[in-house]
């Protein structure tokens, strides 16, 4: 009972897009969004915002590991500020 309350509240998770500009807004992207890119071309590299928790990218790579994909998550520094930062996932 418990995993298909935690799988509901996943189907309906959105995360926030790596903003294009510095000044920029984060683009919102939803959980169905996401995987239909990555059913259309098999793999997919998402870039997502530094306003994204840790807790929620490690539940979107525990979504995918579950449905047989290997997911690699890390953080990309692209600046020499401590906040510089986006988490990239890749998605095989």
């Amino acid at each position: 009972m418990l995993d298909a309350v935690r799988i509901m509240k996943e189907e309906t998770m959105e995360l926030k897009l790596a903003r294009t500009a510095i000044n920029g807004k984060p683009r919102p992207i939803e959980l169905t969004k996401i995987e239909e890119a990555v059913t259309n071309e098999g793999h997919k590299i998402f870039y997502f915002d530094k306003e994204n928790s840790h807790k929620e990218l490690v539940a979107l790579v525990e979504h995918f590991e579950s449905k047989e994909y290997s997911v690699y998550l890390r953080e990309v520094k692209y600046g020499l500020d401590e906040g510089d930062y986006m988490y990239e996932v890749h998605i095989l």
